[in-house]
């Protein structure tokens, strides 16, 4: 899975590692679904603080589309996690959506003697 980390903030940009670790971690069950994430940080308020970081995560799955969802929160971390926990529900359920039903088989007759 490749990660695409952006932000024009200098403190977002310590969180690199950090981001491209938990996205890895969350997706790891669905990598061979979702070849790419993009995350972007940004500051909506910048120094003034308050609840004002941003995280939208955009998440492209195989044949499913694209899948884009965003959180604020009070720091990147809360943001990044409620963007990821969106983000995970929204692509298993475009998953299942998708995926055909299994219909059950139908029970073969048990062949009968002729006497």
């Amino acid at each position: 899975m490749k990660v695409i980390f952006r932000t024009r903030d200098p403190q977002g940009n310590g969180m690199r590692n950090e981001v491209e670790r938990r996205v890895r971690f969350v997706f790891r069950r669905l990598g061979w679904q979702v070849p790419r994430a993009e995350v972007h940080l940004s500051d909506l308020n910048g120094p003034r603080g308050g609840r004002d970081k941003r995280c939208q995560l955009e998440v492209k799955t195989q044949a499913r589309g694209l899948v884009v969802v965003s959180s604020v929160a009070r720091d990147w971390r809360a943001a990044l996690d409620a963007a990821l926990a969106r983000a995970i529900r929204s692509v298993v359920r475009r998953i299942k959506r998708v995926a055909p039903a299994r219909t059950p088989r139908a029970a073969s007759p048990v062949p009968q003697a002729h006497y």
